[in-house]
């Protein structure tokens, strides 16, 4: 068993202030189950980031990316889970329609101030701060969880207060 893995995920953003988010409640033993998260998923053999991210993207909702940005890189260590890299991008611009149905979830666009209301990962809490500024920098963001509870947090190698 790989000792790490690699994968995407992405928050599109509309013109009304919205994050296309992913309430994941149709797959049986999902880590994410009853999360709301972004939509992404783990890379195929010798993708780049950008080609899992266009993949994931247009299975999971049905539209292509047009216009989209990496923000970061968030390492996600549990007891008992493989380690996780996952290449953190925003979106602005896209063609096709959105899919009615998700083999993961239910996607809904919803008002940015208001994600922090919705059962999130504590982790995702921080790196929401990252991106909300769309001038902000590259950043390196490393989240320890044991179980459900977020136990350290370091934002480019500087340990966080939790």
């Amino acid at each position: 068993m790989p000792m790490a893995f690699n994968c995407t995920l992405c928050y599109l953003e509309n013109d009304r202030g919205e994050y296309l988010m992913l309430h994941r409640v149709k797959k049986k033993h999902d880590v994410n189950q009853d999360k709301w998260i972004g939509v992404g998923g783990k890379f195929e053999e010798n993708e780049s980031p950008d080609e899992c991210l266009i993949r994931e993207v247009r299975e999971e909702t049905g539209l292509t990316l047009t216009d989209y940005r990496l923000r970061g890189i968030v390492t996600f260590v549990s007891q008992g889970w493989e380690t996780e890299y996952m290449f953190l991008y925003t979106a602005t611009g896209w063609t096709g329609e959105l899919l009615d149905d998700c083999d993961e979830g239910t996607l809904e666009w919803v008002d940015k101030k208001k994600v922090g209301d919705l059962p999130i990962w504590k982790g995702d809490e921080l790196f929401f701060r990252q991106i909300e500024d769309p001038n902000s920098p590259f950043f390196s963001l490393k989240l320890s969880y044991r179980g459900d509870e977020l136990v350290y947090a370091a934002l480019d190698g500087k340990e966080l207060a939790l």
